[in-house]
C-alpha cells in the first residue's frame, strides 16, 4: 500500500470528505497544510502523505488497499502456546483463526490510517459488512456479520490470554443429540454405520428400509417413537460419512486407508550412503504402444533418489535381471535390494542372481506397500510425470480412461479400435527410450524435496566414498543368461541334457549328475552348464542338430573327452586295484568280523522254558543214549591210560585243524572203536566232547553215519 499519493490519485479514489477534482485536491492540500514531497517520475509535481488526509478519507483508502486479511504471526504463536489449544480442532479452530485474523486486520487499519481504536473498529465493520474488504471466503463463512462491540469482546479475551475462547464449534452442541444418534441407546447408529461400511452405495431409502426391518421397535430415552422420515436419515448419513470417514474407510477399503490415512513415520533418507539400498517394483504402463500394453520396471537408489527403468511385455524374472544389469552398469553394485513378494521378485532365478552377485535381498511383508514407499511413489512419479505426456495415454484409473473416451462424440468413437481411440503411435522401443531420457535428464536434474532441494544427479555426484564395479561385463551377462523350465536344473542322461526337445552333449558331463543350464540367446545351439548351486562353471554343451555339427562327429568327440576324463580321474584307482587280490577278501572279512565281535558284549535277556510233549520225549531218549555212551567212553579212557604213551618226539604237521579235519579225525576214531582197535585215552575224551558240539552234529546231518565200505578208506 502506498504511503504518498499524487493529487490525481487522491481524486480518482473518490474518498469521503474530499473533492473529486485534481485542482480542488491541490487547494485543499495547500489550505490544510498537508505534508508533501516532490514526485519522482515523469511530469514532476507533488505527492501528499497518506497520514495528512482527513481521518475518514484515510480509513476509506486503507480499507480499500490494505493487504488480504491474515492472522498475525505473534497472535498465532500465542494462541498455539495456550494449554487449551490442544483441544481446539476442526471447525472450532477455524472459528478461532477467523476471529484472530479480523483482530489483526483492525490493528493494521488503526496503525496505517493513524486513527483511534474505536474509529478503526467502526470503519472495519462498515467495510466488512458492505463486502468491500478483501478477505478469504473461509473467514466470511465463519463470521457472517461484524459489530464494534463484537470486536471489543474478542480483543478483551485475546489480551487476557484466552484466545481459545474465540473457538466456537456450533456443531458440537448438536453432535450426538439427533434422533438416530440416541435411538435404541445408539444401536441404530452403529447398525447404520456398519451398513455404510459394508456397502457404500446404499442410499438413504435403502438404509431406512433395512433399519425398519432390523428394529421393529424404536425408542428414544425409553419412549417409543415412529420410524424417522427419510430426511432425517439423509441428514444423519451426510453427517456421519464426514465425521466417521476415516473409520469407515479402514473397514471399507483397508489398502486405501493404509496408503492415504494411516499415520506413518516419515524418514528423510533411510540410506546413509550411495548404493546402500535399492528398491525395485513393477507396474503396467499407463500408455498403449503399437506392440500392446507393457509393464515398466523401476529401480531407485534410496540415497540419491536416482531411477532407471526397463520395459517388459509381461512381469517375469528375466525382466528383473535386465533391470539389475542396467542399474549395476550405470551405478555400480548395491549392498541390498528391497522388493515385494511378487512371483518375478522371489523366483529362483532372481534369488540365484542376487546370491551370485553378493547382494542381500530383502522382501517386504505381504500386502504392505508402505514398507517400500519410496519406489511406490517413484513409480507414481513416472506415471504422472512421463506417461501423461505420451501419445497413447490411457489414464491412471478407469475413471481417467472413461474421461478420455468421453472427449470424443459417440458417433466419432463408433467402430474405432483402442489404438485409434487413444491415438497410439509409439512402439515399445520408443517407450523404452523415452523412459531412459526422462529418468536421466528430466527427473535426474529436478530438485527433490527430500534431498533438501538438491537434484538426484547432484547428490550422487557429491556422495562420499567409492562404488563397486563389475569389470567383466561378459561374466555378468553369463549370470543373467535365461534358464529353461524347472529353474534351469537338468539331470544328465546318456543322451546328454534335454532342453526344449533338443539334446546338448559335452564330454565333461557325468551321467546322473544334476546341473544348472543357462541358455545363450545369441546361439540356441549351445548352453552354459554350471554346478547345481550355480557357483561353479563347468563348460559349454552343444546340440549338434541346432549348431549345424555332424552328430556322429559330435558324439565321437564327446566320448573321447569322456574317456579322457575317466582315465584321468581313475588312474590312481586302477593302480590301487592292481594291488588288491580277490582271494584276500574272505579272510579279511572274517578277521574283521572276529575283531568286531570281540568288542561287543551281549547283555543277558530274560529266558523262559518252552516245552512240548514231543520235546520231553526226545530229551528222555537223548539222556538215556548219552548216559550209555558216557559209561563206555569212561571205561575205554581208563583202559587206554594204562597203556604206554606213543613217542613224544613225533610232531604233527599242522598246528591247527580245520573243521573238516576234525570231522575226519572223529570218523577215524569212531571207526577204530567199531573195529576194536586201540585208541588213545585223550582221543576218546576229545571224541566225547566233540560229539556234544554243533560242528559234529552239523557234519553228521550232512554226511550221515560212515558206511562199512568207507571205514577202511577213512582210517587209511
Amino acid at each position: 500500500m502506498k504511503t504518498y499519493l499524487s493529487a490525481a490519485e487522491i481524486a480518482s479514489e473518490q474518498l469521503p470528505g474530499l473533492p473529486a477534482a485534481e485542482r480542488a485536491i491541490k487547494r485543499a492540500a495547500a489550505k490544510g497544510g498537508w505534508q508533501a514531497r516532490s514526485r519522482q517520475g515523469r511530469g514532476g509535481g507533488l505527492e501528499y502523505a497518506l497520514d495528512s488526509l482527513p481521518a475518514e478519507a484515510r480509513a476509506a483508502y486503507v480499507g480499500r488497499h490494505i493487504d488480504a486479511v491474515e492472522i498475525p504471526a505473534s497472535m498465532a504463536r500465542e494462541a498455539a502456546a495456550e494449554p487449551e489449544a490442544v483441544n481446539v480442532t476442526g471447525s472450532a479452530a477455524d472459528a478461532r483463526d477467523a476471529r484472530l485474523a479480523l483482530l489483526g486486520q483492525v490493528e493494521r487499519l488503526a496503525k496505517e490510517a493513524a486513527i483511534g481504536q474505536k474509529r478503526a473498529d467502526r470503519h472495519l465493520c462498515d467495510l466488512y459488512n458492505a463486502g468491500s474488504l478483501d478477505i478469504a471466503p473461509w473467514i466470511r463463512g465463519e463470521v457472517k456479520h461484524l459489530t464494534p462491540r463484537t470486536l471489543a469482546r474478542w480483543r478483551a479475551a485475546a489480551k487476557a490470554g484466552q484466545k481459545s475462547k474465540l473457538a466456537v464449534d456450533r456443531s458440537a452442541a448438536r453432535r450426538g443429540t439427533g434422533v438416530l444418534d440416541r435411538a435404541n441407546d445408539g444401536k441404530i447408529r452403529i447398525h447404520i454405520l456398519a451398513l455404510v461400511a459394508k456397502q457404500p452405495q446404499l442410499t438413504a431409502h435403502h438404509i431406512r428400509a433395512l433399519v425398519a426391518d432390523a428394529f421393529p421397535q424404536i425408542d428414544v430415552g425409553g419412549r417409543p417413537i415412529a420410524l424417522p422420515p427419510i430426511r432425517t436419515f439423509q441428514a444423519a448419513l451426510k453427517s456421519w460419512r464426514e465425521s466417521y470417514r476415516v473409520e469407515i474407510e479402514s473397514i471399507r477399503n483397508p489398502d486405501r486407508f493404509k496408503s492415504r490415512m494411516r499415520f506413518a513415520a516419515r524418514v528423510a533418507n533411510p540410506a546413509a550412503r550411495l548404493n546402500e539400498v535399492w528398491q525395485i517394483d513393477a507396474s503396467p504402463a499407463d500408455v498403449l504402444t503399437t506392440d500392446g500394453r507393457y509393464t515398466i520396471y523401476i529401480c531407485e537408489d534410496i540415497y540419491s533418489r536416482r531411477m532407471v527403468g526397463t520395459v517388459s511385455k509381461t512381469p517375469r524374472a528375466s525382466a528383473v535381471g535386465l533391470l539389475i544389469r542396467k542399474a549395476i552398469l550405470t551405478w555400480g553394485v548395491p549392498e541390498r535390494i528391497k522388493t515385494d513378494n511378487g512371483s518375478d521378485f522371489i523366483a529362483h532365478a532372481t534369488r540365484r542372481l542376487f546370491a551370485a552377485l553378493g547382494i542381500e535381498n530383502e522382501t517386504s511383508a505381504a500386502f504392505s506397500p508402505e514398507q517400500k514407499g519410496h519406489i511406490e511413489r517413484g513409480i507414481g512419479t513416472v506415471q504422472r510425470g512421463l506417461m501423461r505426456t505420451l501419445p497413447g495415454f490411457v489414464g491412471h484409473s478407469v475413471a481417467d480412461r472413461k474421461e478420455i473416451e468421453g472427449r470424443k462424440a459417440f458417433a466419432a468413437r463408433l467402430g474405432e479400435t483402442a489404438e485409434d481411440m487413444f491415438e497410439v503411435s509409439i512402439s515399445s522401443a520408443e517407450l523404452q527410450q523415452r523412459l531412459d531420457d526422462w529418468c536421466a535428464d528430466v527427473y535426474g536434474n529436478k530438485p527433490h524435496s527430500s534431498l533438501k532441494g538438491q537434484t538426484p544427479f547432484a547428490v550422487a555426484a557429491m556422495a562420499p566414498g567409492g562404488i563397486r564395479r563389475i569389470e567383466d561385463v561378459r561374466a555378468l551377462d553369463m549370470l543373467l543368461a535365461p534358464v529353461p523350465g524347472k529353474d534351469g536344473l537338468r539331470t544328465v542322461t546318456k543322451t546328454g541334457l534335454r532342453v526344449d526337445g533338443a539334446h546338448y552333449i559335452a564330454g565333461f558331463l557325468t551321467v546322473g549328475e544334476t546341473v544348472l543350464v543357462r541358455m545363450d540367446e545369441s546361439d540356441m545351439g549351445r548352453v552354459f552348464v554350471y554346478a547345481a548351486d550355480g557357483e561353479s562353471y563347468l563348460g559349454e554343451a552343444i546340440a549338434p542338430d541346432l549348431a549345424g555339427i555332424d552328430p556322429a562327429e559330435a558324439i565321437a568327440r564327446a566320448r573321447a573327452e569322456q574317456k579322457r576324463l575317466i582315465n584321468d580321474r581313475m588312474a590312481d584307482v586302477k593302480r590301487e586295484a592292481r594291488q588288491i587280490k580277490a582271494k584276500d577278501f574272505a579272510g579279511a572279512i572274517h578277521r574283521q568280523a572276529l575283531a568286531d565281535a570281540g568288542k561287543l558284549i551281549e547283555f543277558p535277556k530274560p529266558v523262559t522254558a518252552h516245552e512240548t510233549p514231543a520235546l520231553t520225549a526226545a530229551r528222555s531218549a537223548h539222556q538215556s543214549d548219552t548216559s550209555t555212551h558216557s559209561a563206555e567212553i569212561a571205561a575205554l579212557a581208563e583202559q587206554l591210560r594204562a597203556e604206554p604213551k606213543p613217542d613224544s618226539r613225533v610232531k604233527p604237521l599242522r598246528q591247527a585243524e580245520t573243521a573238516h579235519q576234525r570231522w575226519n579225525r572223529a570218523r577215524a576214531i569212531d571207526a577204530a572203536l567199531r573195529a576194536g582197535q586201540f585208541v588213545e585215552p585223550d582221543d576218546l575224551v576229545w571224541l566225547g566232547g566233540y560229539r556234544e558240539g554243533h560242528e559234529y552234529r552239523g557234519f553228521l546231518a550232512t554226511y550221515g553215519e560212515p558206511a562199512d565200505k568207507d571205514e577202511s578208506r577213512v582210517s587209511s
